[in-house]
This record gives C-alpha cells, structure tokens and sequence, in this order.
C-alpha cells in the first residue's frame, strides 16, 4: 500500500470531521461520552493528524535547542525527552512543544496550529550553528491510550518494552522499524507511535483488530480537561507567563541562559504569582461555562475560564472547567461564581465523582 493510498485512508473516518489544533481530523466515532469512557477503562486508538514533528541534527544541536527553550536539552539522556515552552525576551509564551532525544538528532513535537509560527522562529537563531531543523514529513503518528494500552499494543503485533513517561524507544512491527513513546499524561497509559506513513493503515487496522476502540478529539479533549492538562492555543496564551500556567515540568532553573530566562527567574526570586491555571467544578446550576466567562468572588473579576467539558457521572453529568484564578481570591475548595453558575476551585486533575 503506497504511503498516500494509507494516509488517504485514515483521513476519511470518523463518524463527524473538523478541525483540531489547526489539522483535520475525526472529531467522534460515535459517541464522545462512550469513547471517553473507553480512554479511562479499555484502550482508544486515534489519528494523530494534528501532531507536527521535526528533526535536529548537526554538531551544535546540544548547545542551539538549549539556548532556545525553557528546559534542559544539555542533559536530556538518549531515548528519553522532556516538555518546554519557547518564550520570548519579556518571558511570555510564544509556544510549546516537546524534545525527544534521539542519539544524533532530536525531535520535536507540537501541535499543527502552532507548528509553522515555531519553526520560523527557532530558524531565525540558527546563525553560525552548524544546525540541521527540518519537518519529519514522511511520518505518520498514531494515539495509544488507556489502562489496556499494552495489551493492545503486543496483541496488534507491537513489542512493547517498559517505558517511563516521555521515554522512547525503536521497536519491530511486522519487519519494520517504529519508534513507541510513552506518554506524560498519569490519567491513563498512553503510547504514541510513531512510523512510516505507508504504514499507517495497517497500524490502525492492526490496532482496532486487537480490540482498540476509535476515539475522537472531542473524546480525547474531554480526557484532557479531566487530566488537567493546558492547551497552547487555549487554555496557554501569549500573554501568560510560564509560572502561571502551573507547569513547573517546563522549566529548568539549572540549565543556563536561554531567551525569556530572566523573567522566569524574577518570578521565581520573588516567590509570588499574582494569578494561577486551576480547575473548577460547578456546583449549582447545570449550564457549561464558555471560554473567556469571567469568575468572580464577592463581586470581583478574580479570574476567567479557558476550557469546558461535561464528564460522565455517577448520579449526574460532571461539569468541569479550566481556567485562572488570582491568588488572593483563594486555593482549593474555594466557592466563585462563573456567570449564573456557582463552582467550587479545585486541584487538578478532577477526582471522578
């Protein structure tokens, strides 16, 4: 099967299709509710579509991505990788991706809506380096998630080594080579694959013969929000500032200079936010907050949503949502009102009922 025939292919399921992060892709299989349930309890298969990836290579790649994002590529181990933002000199967020350390060459991840305005940008500071930055263009990318994740994998034929979180690893499929990265997200056991695109047909065919069950982004986006993870685009904007999105997981304070590194260590050096990403659950009414909603206290503005969803729930529909709140308004367990409704500030991720 040629690589267009097996790309064309997976670009036409989905029971409804849209946009997600700047790509086309399957948006529900069949129910969002019944495919979040299966990332939670079985194992869901997606298309990865709107995933871009890109390869560093070239003697001064160490020292070049270093100076470039917010963590530490210098001592980034083979086969494994960390999360990042690239910030601009005033430390605000221009965007996020992940580095994956490959031996001779890295890669980096991030979503398609942020993919061009990223690479032009780190392209700008390649200088005098002797640096290599180009798209992976014949890779293709599938999404693995949920407690039987790896008896899935080994079922559809994949060697499934033991991985730690953001760990990668080369594995055999069917007399071919595939590249298997564990995923940082605890709420569930989750795998990207990552392969040739001729082979992405039969990965997926492979992988729903073994018992996975399509899911689509809105299953996918109901799971993140659960998760509490933050979307650049969303709920991460340019006008934030790393501190306050809450992922500590970004940022090195050992690593050396890199640009936008003087206002994350002010920050730090100060010891205070000003405001923080949490997550809020609604209390009282059953109406979902929209993005930009503003959350108030007493009467005042202390904060906004940036992202909604509806959860599955013991007795009732849980509705959640993500946002800013400023740190004089209160931490957790916090009441606030979000419109009509009334929510309480909660730790993230959101325990189920």
């Amino acid at each position: 099967m040629g690589s267009t025939t097996s790309t064309e292919k997976l670009a036409t399921l989905g029971q409804r299709r849209g946009e997600y992060c700047g790509a086309g892709t399957a948006l529900v299989f069949s129910d969002p509710g019944r495919e979040f349930a299966v990332l939670r309890s079985g194992c869901g298969v997606y298309d990865l579509a709107w995933r871009r990836y890109f390869r560093v290579s070239g003697r001064d790649r160490v020292r070049w991505l270093n100076g470039m994002v917010s963590n530490n590529i210098r001592d980034l181990a083979a086969g494994q990788g960390i999360y990042a933002f690239v910030l601009n000199p005033q430390g605000h967020i221009l965007g996020d991706l992940y580095v994956y350390n490959r031996g001779d060459y890295f890669v980096l991840e991030t979503d398609a809506a942020q993919a061009e305005k990223l690479y032009s940008h780190l392209k700008r500071f390649i200088i005098m380096d002797q640096v290599e930055f180009l798209p992976a263009q014949e890779w293709f990318a599938l999404g693995v998630q949920g407690p039987k994740a790896d008896e899935i994998l080994r079922a559809a034929g994949f060697k499934n080594p033991a991985l730690q979180p953001l760990q990668v690893a080369d594995v055999d499929w069917n007399g071919a080579k595939a590249s298997l990265v564990h995923s940082d997200d605890q709420s569930a056991p989750g795998y990207q694959l990552w392969l040739d695109s001729s082979q992405a047909a039969s990965a997926w065919d492979a992988l729903t013969n073994a018992g996975a069950t399509p899911a689509g982004t809105e299953a996918l986006e109901m799971a993140r929000i659960a998760a509490g993870i933050p979307r650049y685009g969303q709920d991460i904007r340019e006008r934030d500032l790393p501190q306050e999105t809450g992922q500590m997981r970004a940022l090195s304070f050992t690593k050396g200079c890199y640009i936008g590194q003087e206002i994350v260590e002010r920050i730090r050096a100060r010891g205070k936010l000003h405001r923080g990403f949490t997550g809020f659950r609604i209390s009282e009414g059953r109406s979902l907050p929209v993005p930009g909603a503003k959350v108030q206290s007493a009467g005042k503005e202390v904060g906004e949503i940036t992202s909604a969803t509806q959860l599955p729930g013991k007795a009732q529909p849980l509705l959640v949502a993500l946002g800013y709140i400023r740190t004089e308004a209160g931490g957790p367990g916090t009441s606030v009102d979000i419109g009509s409704c009334r929510a309480t500030v909660e730790t993230l991720p959101f325990t189920p009922d």
